[in-house]
Parts: C-alpha cells; sequence; structure tokens
C-alpha cells in the first residue's frame, strides 16, 4: 500500500532524521552489507538466484564491457583511476551490489561539460555486452557526468548486447546547470543489468533522466537524486516493456533536504506473459527545516495478458509543515475494452486498435524525450515489444 508519513517539524534545515529512509546504511565498502537473503525490504522482489552472484559482493570481474563516448567539442573525456579525487562526489553506495561494483572497477569514464558551454549535439556513451552465451562473465563499471555551473547538455547512455553488470553512474549538476539524460536498457534477453545512479544538484539546478527498459532478463535501476542546494528542480521518468519471464525493477528515491526545490516522478510500464514481473518503488522524502518543496510521483502498470505480476509502492516521508505540494498515486489494470470498442465500431480492425491504445498510453511519456530519433526508436521497439506476444 502507498504510504505517507508525517513527521512533527524540528529545527535543522536539510537534517536528515534518524528514523527517515535515507539515514540507512550508504558506503564504499561491500563489508558493511550484510549478503541480502530476499527477505530485506530492499531486495524482496528481486529474484536474487537470476543475479548471477552479483549479491554476494564476491563475483570476480571475469565478464567485458566495451564502452565507447562521442562527444562534441569543448566537453572532456577521460579515463581515471580509481584514486582520481572526484569520484564518488554524488552519493555512496546504498546496497551490496553497489559497493561491489564502487570497490571493483578497473578505470572510471569521467565526462566533464566546461562551464557555461551550452550543447547543440547529445553525448553519446555506448556499453556493450561482448559475451557470446549465458552464464556469462560478471563486470563492473562506474561513469560521472559533471556539468560545470550554468552548462547546458544532453546524455544517452546505451545499453546492449550480453552480459551480467554492474555498476554506478554519477551526475553532478553545477550552479544554475541543466543536464538531460536518456538511459536506454537495450539488453539481450538473457542479460543482467544492476545499477545506482545518484544525482547531485547544486544550488537552481535541473536534472531530467528518461530510463528506458526494455531488454535483458533481470534488470534492476535505482536512480536518486540529492538537492546540495536550494532552486533545484528534478524529473525522473521510465518506460518499461515486460515480457515472459523478465524481470524489470525500477526504485527511485529523491532526497528533499534543501528548500524550495520542485521534483516530478512519472513511470509507465506494461507486461504481457507467464511470470512477467515489473517492480516500481518511489521514494520521497521531505526534510526537517525544509520550506516550499513541490513534489508528486505516479507510476501507472498496464496489463495485457494473465501471468503477470506488478509490485507498486510509493512513500513519502515528511518531516516539516511547510510544504507547497506533495502527492502520489500508482494504479495497475488492463485496457479498457471501451476504448478498444470505440475503434473497431469505426472500421479498424482488433490488433491495430490495441496497438493504437497503447500508442496513445505511452505517446506523451516518449514526447519527454529531448532527442527527436530517440522518440521514434522508442515508439519503434515498443511496437516491436507488441509483436512478441498476442
Amino acid at each position: 500500500m502507498p504510504k505517507i508519513d508525517v513527521k512533527p517539524d524540528a529545527h535543522g534545515a536539510g537534517a536528515v532524521p534518524a528514523e527517515s529512509k535515507l539515514a540507512a546504511l550508504a558506503s564504499y565498502d561491500v563489508a558493511d552489507f550484510p549478503v541480502p537473503k530476499g527477505r530485506e525490504e530492499e531486495w524482496r522482489f528481486t529474484p536474487l538466484r537470476r543475479l548471477g552472484g552479483l549479491h554476494s559482493g564476491k563475483a570476480e570481474a571475469t565478464g567485458e564491457v566495451v564502452t565507447q563516448v562521442w562527444a562534441p567539442d569543448p566537453v572532456r573525456v577521460e579515463w581515471v583511476g580509481r584514486d582520481d579525487e572526484r569520484l564518488g562526489k554524488a552519493g555512496k553506495p546504498t546496497d551490496r551490489i553497489a559497493a561491489q561494483a564502487y570497490s571493483a572497477f578497473e578505470k572510471a569514464l569521467v565526462v566533464t561539460v566546461p562551464k557555461e558551454t551550452e550543447l547543440t549535439e547529445h553525448i553519446s556513451i555506448e556499453i556493450k555486452g561482448t559475451a557470446a552465451e549465458r552464464p556469462a562473465g560478471v563486470t563492473y563499471g562506474h561513469i560521472q557526468v559533471r556539468l560545470e555551473p550554468f552548462a547546458k547538455a544532453v546524455v544517452v547512455i546505451d545499453h546492449e548486447g550480453l552480459g551480467t553488470y554492474a555498476d554506478n553512474i554519477e551526475f553532478l549538476v553545477g550552479d544554475g546547470a541543466a543536464l538531460s539524460v536518456v538511459s536506454l536498457q537495450g539488453w539481450s534477453d538473457k542479460a543482467v543489468h544492476v545499477s545506482q545512479h545518484h544525482a547531485r544538484l547544486d544550488r537552481d539546478a535541473s536534472f531530467k533522466s528518461f530510463l528506458v527498459s526494455l531488454g535483458g532478463d533481470v534488470v534492476r535501476i535505482s536512480p536518486s537524486v540529492r538537492y546540495a542546494g536550494p532552486g533545484g528542480d528534478a524529473e525522473l521518468y521510465g518506460l518499461y516493456f515486460v515480457d515472459p519471464g523478465q524481470h524489470i525493477e525500477h526504485r527511485s528515491l529523491v532526497d528533499h533536504a534543501q528548500s524550495n526545490c520542485r521534483s516530478r516522478v512519472e513511470y509507465k510500464g506494461a507486461l504481457q506473459g507467464e511470470d512477467a514481473h515489473a517492480v516500481w518503488i518511489g521514494d520521497v522524502i521531505i526534510g526537517e527545516g525544509t520550506e516550499g518543496t513541490d513534489t508528486y510521483e505516479y507510476n501507472r502498470n498496464l496489463v495485457l495478458t494473465d501471468g503477470t505480476r506488478v509490485d507498486s509502492v510509493p512513500n513519502l516521508e515528511i518531516f516539516t509543515g511547510e510544504v507547497q505540494g506533495a502527492g502520489h498515486a500508482s494504479a495497475s489494470g488492463r485496457l479498457e475494452d471501451i476504448h478498444i470498442f470505440y475503434l473497431m465500431a469505426r472500421g479498424i480492425p482488433f490488433e491495430e486498435a490495441r496497438r493504437l491504445v497503447i500508442r496513445g498510453y505511452f505517446g506523451a511519456l516518449i514526447q519527454k524525450i529531448d532527442v527527436p530519433e530517440l522518440r521514434e526508436r522508442v515508439m519503434a521497439e515498443v511496437e516491436d515489444e507488441l509483436e512478441r506476444v498476442r
């Protein structure tokens, strides 16, 4: 059931109360996290036995992914060692897999957009698993995208191929900067991907994230936003289409520890086929002493066949009475027969009517993608998904 906790206000702007979910352990050390058994709140929906040993914290990096970057001038692209002092500034890992990924990567990709630069072309990062068959070797990665003050950029991160891959991605958005990120999970059917996205927004910064999760056997993405100054604006969007036996999980967290910040979270999914499983957990925390927070989160799931499972849990923790707006909603259900009937009554065959309704369901969300050619690609891939199960 959705949860709203409202706690008494207290002094200390930006403080995180001990009873808040944000007081949970965050560490770079794998040993600080117990091996999950599947009964823990943060792991109870995840099929641990299908993670290729990632959750044990002992899986050695025996696989390979190839990462390629295309960036316009004057963007700086660097591969740096683990000792680079810039790394880890957006947020610490909050589970055992993320801590293992942070402690095991060999080189980190750092992409920097200089101060006051407004890019007219997007930055492209392609990550491709090279395994030929499953079980695939484990690989760990780390990416940091940095926007210096008043810069503007769009970044596309595209995942494909076969592998068992865990990583952390940092987004550092400076004062007055604006970053838009599109992350595409287009893995092959047997791939495993577990990732934490850490965004830190400085004063008056804006951040937009769009996750598209279509491929993979198990995909678990955990985006989080932390405001490091007042006036920040974050929009987190997600689209997923879950096929038979596939597990796709998104767990978002927005930490309103600063005043006068805004956030919007909207995820939409569709499921079809036996044992298709979608999970969405949306946490928003409004800290003590803050004022003027405006937040809303929303999740909707469209069930296309029998045999699917949806777990959708929005949560709000509020520790102040000075809130401009805070709310959430969650809904899961089948296609409305009346919509199909309306179209069929006008001579449109059933399959085409079904396709049109689903296009409309996803269409408004897809229009929020900032790269026009990606909108067309995502819609085409959604239609390909529809062909898999009738």
